[in-house]
């Protein structure tokens, strides 16, 4: 029987590893042959409500592919639980999330209902079931945090901008609060229910937080993040926070009750350490490198990691997510040398 293989665990934890752990944001699908031939049978919402399935496509990059990660995330959308409280949301090729029912008012907000996710997103669980029997990796189970929610929500879809999200957080205070109550609720109930199926670590998705300034996150969504992780963190698994374009809120995210700071490429690891940010960190490669020919990859990467290895505590991954163009076979060279470069 193979090994159970913990450094990334480890490695969230702050302890010593014998090499830097990794794994890749969207690591399952993207670049896959294999999964763009059950894209051509299937929506993303339909992977995800087959747990054989979906499971499958969360196996790709360690079984097919062989990529070399230390962790499986698990292959889902983070609009995953909305429906259950009452969004009408459809992911539209080329577009993203499309919201029919968007939130313009108090009233609006008040008629979300709760989630069960026993109920609402068994499929869910049933698929996280099935790879902690099938995995010899860690899983990694996540959920978009309330803002990134709020922001589809509010826009109706994805934005540039966020106007309407920051005039409704602004203008609608009271709404605000109540909206970020209710989505706090849900992540809590659904991320609760992913360790119980099995899942090991959790990755709070705060995607497009980058949008707000320091002042903003402080008032409007620090406190819902405190309480998040504060109830989260009874469950004993690693809990991990990202965004994109949020170096400036790094600082407050490793202020709150969690393992893991996840930075993308705008902030090197030495300067989040001058910061006196202490926790674990995970990052930060821009993905574009891995269009650039190996020696540029391998540079930039030496870099990161020399960065990354002065304390114990770091995961290796990208700065964001791995983007369609990129070849599968740079994945797993790039993985591989990790291992290679900072095997003690």
């Amino acid at each position: 029987m193979t090994k159970f293989n913990d450094t990334f665990l480890k490695a969230c934890r702050g302890e010593q590893t014998d090499y830097v752990p990794v794994w890749f944001m969207r690591q399952a699908g993207r670049t896959q042959p294999e999964y763009l031939k059950i894209k051509e049978k299937y929506s993303l919402f339909e992977i995800t409500h087959q747990p054989e399935l979906c499971a499958r496509v969360t196996r790709l990059p360690i079984d097919e592919y062989n990529y070399g990660v230390d962790a499986a995330i698990l292959y889902k959308d983070i609009m995953t639980p909305l429906p259950a409280i009452g969004v009408d949301v459809e992911i539209k090729p080329g577009a993203g999330p499309v919201i029919a029912n968007p939130i313009r008012s108090k009233q609006d907000v008040e008629r979300l209902g709760e989630i069960d996710p026993e109920n609402d997103v068994d499929y869910i669980l049933d698929t996280i079931k099935l790879l902690r029997e099938q995995l010899t990796v860690p899983l990694i189970g996540f959920s978009g945090a309330p803002f990134t929610l709020a922001s589809y929500m509010i826009e109706g879809g994805s934005s540039r901008n966020y106007h309407k999200t920051k005039a409704f957080m602004h203008g609608e205070p009271e709404a605000w609060f109540m909206l970020m109550d209710k989505l706090g609720d849900m992540v809590i109930s659904y991320v609760r229910a992913q360790i119980k199926a099995g899942a090991q670590a959790i990755q709070i998705f705060d995607s497009w937080v980058g949008a707000v300034n320091r002042q903003d996150y402080r008032k409007y969504m620090k406190p819902v993040m405190e309480r998040i992780f504060n109830e989260l963190r009874v469950e004993g698994v690693p809990l991990i926070m990202f965004g994109v374009g949020a170096s400036h809120l790094a600082e407050e995210w490793a202020d709150l009750p969690l393992d893991v700071v996840g930075l993308d490429w705008r902030l090197q690891i030495k300067e989040a350490r001058e910061k006196g940010i202490t926790k674990a960190l995970q990052g930060n490669l821009d993905p574009s490198f891995l269009l650039a020919p190996w020696p540029v990859i391998e540079e930039e990467v030496k870099r990161i990691l020399d960065q990354g290895m002065e304390q114990p505590g770091y995961i290796f991954n990208l700065g964001h997510g791995v983007f369609p163009e990129v070849n599968y076979k740079t994945l797993k060279r790039l993985a591989e040398f990790v291992h290679e470069y900072t095997l003690r």
